[in-house]
């Protein structure tokens, strides 16, 4: 069915702070894209932007540029997208039923890729139309810098750079201040704020719940796959060594000529200071330096009294990173003896032999080689989370999804596959398309997620009740097919795991990261 379009010399455009926008109206949700909300030199901390005139917000605008090219990973689970890239990159995007007063809740996407690469742009299944249709909410995407270019602690060597470890971190809190000072012309509600974001996103919700300079910016958060540990950590002690080597590889003597350098010589400088010193101790510019600004990660230091208790949803997929051990095995049709077989010969027999028992008792609908692709790093983060949230509040929530791709036999869940059930829009990635299923498990997912938008509790009337956690009580909603609570269900099952593999794996996610990056 053809979806209505319009855009006029005057329609929609909405007066702002900073100047005045033209969008488009497409299916009946207004548009805005790439809007400036503030403009940095290198290095430095962001500033205040406007401009006469009207601005034509339609398009996409920069991403950041990045240390190496991304691999180009298949679609199907996926709706992948490469954009250009500039330092130019502070930029939102508004999706939005009406320009009016309604006062409705906001969401702020918060991108992955770590804080290294990705842009709000790059997966299709992450804008906001369906979420601000069918939801009746805002939804408010945005770029900010990235790796070196916002997490390069300079301090060391020149007063004009005191931030300029957490100048991505910075960027992030100007585009909730530009959230604040303008959203309700766009028919939000500044009161009423939810971050999300995923992977690298949901590291940014807690990096905000850190940072003071966020307070009064934001009222929930949703952290899907995004709690950090071990490989995914802070930035601790000072950027000296890797400014020598980016200031050696630049041919410059100062951190005001490292500024100064064209873009391309200051990332082919990075790619040879991560060599050298990433994952060996020293700051490397890939996460937000731990200070005054910034206070930490929370698995590491205490969390800020004054957000203890802004709401939290928290969660991962069963198979994250561990997932796609299941590609090909047809695990359906395998019988017993060979689903064991193959759990010893991936774990060897101490483990396989407690770890069978404890999987059986806490995945029962599953089929036991699913121990071979069941995550244990992220869901080992989460209950440390968990613990140390829930002893502050009674407002934090957590989840699993747990349903499978219909492709290769059934392929546990990756991390990203809850993306198109979050925003609702499933439809435009093929494997994950089960008649009969996926519509279902959206709509679970989404209200969920649109309900704790609206009330800080992701209750609806499509799902079992399902309470906040406490210490000593992890409730764990199960997104899938035949959703349901389960209350310390697998804990036993993620210590014995964690306890003999988490350090292996930790080590694997290193080796990742620093040859994606």
């Amino acid at each position: 069915m053809t979806k209505e379009f319009r855009y006029d010399t005057d329609f929609p455009v909405v007066t702002t702070t900073t100047g005045k926008v033209h969008g488009y109206e497409y299916d009946h949700v207004m548009i805005f894209k790439g809007i400036p909300y503030a403009k940095a030199e290198r290095f430095k901390a962001p500033e205040k932007v406007s401009w006469n005139g009207v601005f034509d917000a339609t398009g996409y605008g920069y991403g950041c540029p990045i240390i190496e090219l991304p691999s180009l990973d298949h679609s199907l689970d996926f709706d992948r997208r490469q954009e250009l890239k500039n330092e130019c990159c502070q930029v939102l995007n508004i999706w939005t039923p009406g320009t009016d007063a309604s006062r409705r809740p906001v969401l702020v996407w918060l991108h992955g890729g770590g804080m290294s690469f990705g842009s709000s742009s790059e997966d299709g299944l992450c804008e906001g139309e369906e979420m601000a249709k069918r939801g009746d909410v805002v939804v408010v995407s945005f770029n900010h810098r990235l790796n070196i270019l916002g997490f390069c602690d300079l301090s060391d060597f020149s007063g004009q750079f005191a931030n300029s470890g957490n100048a991505g971190v910075a960027d992030m809190v100007m585009a909730l201040e530009w959230v604040r000072d303008n959203i309700a012309y766009f028919g939000g509600d500044p009161g009423n704020v939810t971050l999300f974001g995923q992977s690298g996103g949901g590291m940014k919700v807690t990096t905000l719940l850190q940072t003071p300079a966020a307070d009064g910016l934001y009222h929930k958060g949703i952290i899907i796959s995004g709690v950090a540990g071990g490989a995914m950590c802070d930035c601790v002690g000072s950027g000296r060594w890797m400014g020598k080597i980016l200031m050696r590889e630049c041919s410059v003597d100062t951190a005001e000529e490292l500024a100064a350098v064209p873009i391309g010589d200051l990332m082919k400088a990075a790619r040879v200071m991560r060599r050298e010193i990433k994952f060996r101790g020293p700051n490397a510019g890939e996460f937000p330096f731990r200070g005054d600004y910034y206070l930490g990660d929370p698995l590491e230091v205490p969390f800020r009294k004054e957000t203890a208790d802004i709401p939290l949803l928290v969660g991962s997929t069963f198979g994250e990173f561990n997932a796609p051990r299941s590609y090909g095995i047809h695990k359906h049709t395998m019988s017993t003896v060979e689903q064991e077989k193959l759990v010893w010969e991936t774990y060897g027999e101490k483990i396989a032999r407690r770890g069978i028992d404890l999987f059986r008792d806490a995945y029962p609908e599953r089929p036991l080689v699913d121990l071979v692709s069941m995550d244990y790093m992220f869901r080992n983060y989460v209950k440390r989370y968990m613990e140390r949230r829930t002893a502050l509040n009674h407002c934090t929530w957590n989840y699993i999804f747990n349903l499978d791709m219909p492709m290769m036999g059934g392929v546990s869940p990756l991390h990203g596959n809850d993306l198109g059930f979050i925003f609702h829009t499933t439809e435009k990635a093929p494997a994950l398309q089960e008649p009969g299923t996926t519509e279902k498990v959206e709509d679970q997912v989404f209200w969920s997620v649109i309900a704790f938008a609206k009330t800080g509790n992701p209750n609806h009337e499509g799902l079992p009740q399902w309470e906040p956690s406490r210490p000593d009580a992890l409730n764990t909603m199960m997104f899938g097919k035949y959703p349901e609570v389960r209350v310390n269900f697998d804990i036993e099952l993620n210590n014995w795991m964690a306890e003999n593999l988490l350090a292996v794996q930790e080590k694997e996610m290193m080796n990742a990261v620093a040859g994606r990056l």
